[in-house]
């Protein structure tokens, strides 16, 4: 938050609300960037999916509905907008049974693709993400890398001779999985939340984005003077190689990634066995990927020396 302009306060996934009377709180996320990919339907659907993503961060069950925001050249063609608009109404009725409630377009010179997302929860199964406890095991429910991914997917239509030294098929694989993986919500993690009576044994989560893996993980000890260590890093294969050629931070953990996975924070008790009911009960591949403790400073990201990088191949 910029607090010289007089904003400031916990950093968060979404605003959240107070419903006057009730014991709900609204939740409510505003997120719009530029398009990766040139597929108009399924560039919808991811845009959809990072926007409602930050809402399902905050333990939210169920999407009130989306209001989309469209940036579009004068002279762009009406399919791309109409594309859009097909994926992202087909991600929101479609995969987590919500809908598209409205929303505004403008000309734009660069296209600019997103909207807002709502939803309630009682106030007492809200999750934050500023709360750890000493050996909380983090878990995470999509592989890293997928930015990298997609630059290749750019270059592969504008550059391809900077890619010569990679296998075709196996770019092409990889970008598949990574689409795959960006437009599934992150609905059934919430889901797996809500089937249990008592939700405090998860501390915290947040949704994995811009800020890569690292840097999201620093926000859940913003309040805290713990520390954490890295253990396991599932990725995208070819990530690593990609990541080293086009200059992200891969040994760091910081990519940025988009419509990336949810990190949670669990009590150590409680783990194996979440970690178990998310993949055999609600079908959310998940990793535990590392530890909260107090080795290192306050609020340092420890990547372990021996840090073990998982390809994923399938979801």
């Amino acid at each position: 938050m910029l607090a010289g302009a007089g904003l400031k306060g916990d950093i968060e996934d979404s605003a959240v609300i107070p419903v006057p009377n009730t014991d709900l709180v609204l939740v409510k996320n505003i997120d719009i960037f530029t398009p990766i990919i040139d597929e108009p339907d399924i560039m919808g659907e991811i845009a959809a999916a990072n926007v409602t993503n930050d809402v399902f961060a905050l333990n939210v069950l169920d999407i009130s509905g989306m209001l989309i925001f469209l940036g579009l050249k004068k002279n762009m063609p009406m399919h791309i907008a109409e594309g859009i608009l097909k994926g992202i109404r087909n991600f929101m009725e479609n995969k987590i049974h919500s809908k598209v409630l409205g929303g505004h377009t403008i000309y734009s010179e660069w296209p600019l693709i997103g909207g807002e997302a709502s939803g309630f929860v009682n106030k007492n199964k809200l999750i934050k993400k500023k709360y750890v406890e000493e050996g909380d095991k983090l878990i995470l429910t999509k592989p890293v890398g997928n930015q990298a991914i997609m630059a290749a997917y750019r270059l592969q239509k504008n550059r391809p001779d900077l890619l010569e030294t990679y296998s075709k098929a196996k770019i092409d694989k990889s970008i598949d999985l990574a689409i795959e993986f960006m437009t599934m919500p992150l609905q059934n993690v919430v889901k797996t939340i809500h089937s249990y009576q008592d939700v405090s044994f998860v501390h915290s989560m947040t949704d994995v984005s811009g800020f890569g893996l690292s840097g999201h993980l620093k926000e859940m000890l913003q309040d805290s003077d713990l520390s954490a260590n890295i253990k396991k890093v599932p990725i995208f294969k070819l990530a690593k190689e990609l990541s080293y050629d086009f200059g992200y931070k891969f040994d760091e953990c910081e990519m940025p990634e988009t419509a990336g996975g949810m990190l949670l924070s669990v009590d150590h008790e409680y783990a194996e066995e979440f970690s178990k009911r998310l993949a055999n009960e609600f079908h959310v591949s998940n990793w535990i990927v590392g530890t909260i403790d107090n080795i290192n400073e306050p609020r340092l990201i420890q990547i372990s020396k021996n840090v073990e990088h998982v390809e994923i191949t399938k979801i």
